[in-house]
């Protein structure tokens, strides 16, 4: 965590105008009783400070999170697990580990990828997914070498990877910059904290 407090406070969902409603309505559905089942996530609390960024900020990721994406599930988490490293991205880190172990990832990998792509024990295309996605968060450019290593994705794989580590930069750089706080009951990796 790049900061210990939020420099923008995520919305009081008991106070919000209409254009931070529809932005949130997604999340507002009732269930049991309590709004949004429960909980909204602190990121997207924030970013209600800005509705309609937001709800353009909801149409692109759901993008880069839905079967529309030609990365696997467990590819593109572990692209944006990378990303987050990368970033220093506390609360990024803490949200897609339990994502990336749900979409098959396994413990040891996903702390091998803060070691990154020279990590014993990576297939060749894991380790060329994750030097593309070193090489776009520190250059912001993918190498000649990594993109032919990154064929057998097809260029709609590689489209989709590149894109993938931009929108977790900006999610990432969103979160740090914010001061975005990790949930109630999270545990952020020792390695991210400030």
């Amino acid at each position: 965590m790049r900061l210990n407090a939020p420099r923008i406070e995520p919305v009081d969902l008991g106070r919000l105008d209409a254009d931070q409603r529809a932005a949130l309505e997604p999340f507002l559905a009732t269930e049991g009783g309590k709004v949004g089942g429960g909980k909204i996530l602190n990121i997207f609390r924030t970013l209600a400070h800005a509705p309609k960024a937001m709800t353009a900020f909801l149409g692109w990721g759901n993008y880069i999170l839905s079967r529309r994406s030609a990365l696997s599930p467990r590819d593109r988490e572990l692209v944006i697990l990378r990303t987050g490293y990368n970033c220093r991205s506390g609360y990024e880190w803490t949200q897609h580990k339990r994502i990336g172990l749900d979409c098959g990832l396994t413990e040891a990998e996903i702390t091998r990828i803060k070691a990154g792509p020279d990590a014993e024990g990576w297939s060749d295309l894991d380790r060329t997914m994750l030097r593309a996605t070193d090489e776009l968060t520190a250059g912001h450019f993918v190498s000649d070498a990594s993109w032919a290593a990154l064929a057998p994705l097809g260029d709609k794989g590689r489209m989709d990877l590149v894109m993938t580590v931009g929108q977790y930069t900006q999610v990432s750089m969103m979160l740090n910059s914010f001061g975005i706080q990790v949930e109630e009951g999270w545990t952020v990796d020792p390695d991210l904290k400030a």
